[in-house]
Parts: C-alpha cells; sequence; structure tokens
C-alpha cells in the first residue's frame, strides 16, 4: 500500500474516532469496528505501518509529572 493511501486512512479513521463513529467508509468500502479499543488498535498499527515505509521511527515521549498538592 503506498504512502499517500495510508495517510489518507489514517486521516479517516481518526476523524471517525474523534466524531465517536466506529464505521469508516473509504474506497466505497465501509468497516465497523466493534470498539473504540480495535480502531485505536487500527490506527496505531497504520501509524506504525506509515513510520516503517517512510524510514521514520515512530517517537514516543515518555515523562514524570510531580506536584506538591498546592
Amino acid at each position: 500500500m503506498e504512502i499517500d493511501r495510508m495517510r489518507t486512512l489514517l486521516d479517516a479513521l481518526q476523524e471517525a474516532r474523534f466524531a465517536g463513529v466506529r464505521a469508516v467508509s473509504y474506497d466505497g468500502r465501509t468497516i465497523t469496528y466493534g470498539s473504540d479499543s480495535e480502531l485505536a488498535a487500527a490506527i496505531a498499527n497504520l501509524e506504525n505501518r506509515i513510520a516503517a515505509a517512510s524510514g521514520t521511527k515512530r517517537r514516543r515521549r515518555w515523562g514524570t509529572v510531580a506536584s506538591k498538592g498546592l
């Protein structure tokens, strides 16, 4: 699958997730995901495939937050 097509699909998946919809239509096909976690997994998988195809690594940022409760 080409990178441009994967990015288009990624945009469609993200828009559906943010809208609270579990069905996504593209290229005349409709895919219905059973839960939000399935949709999130599909998005993560597609992001990893795009990163691998473009030769870049997906960056993750980790940090620690502390508060004294003031």
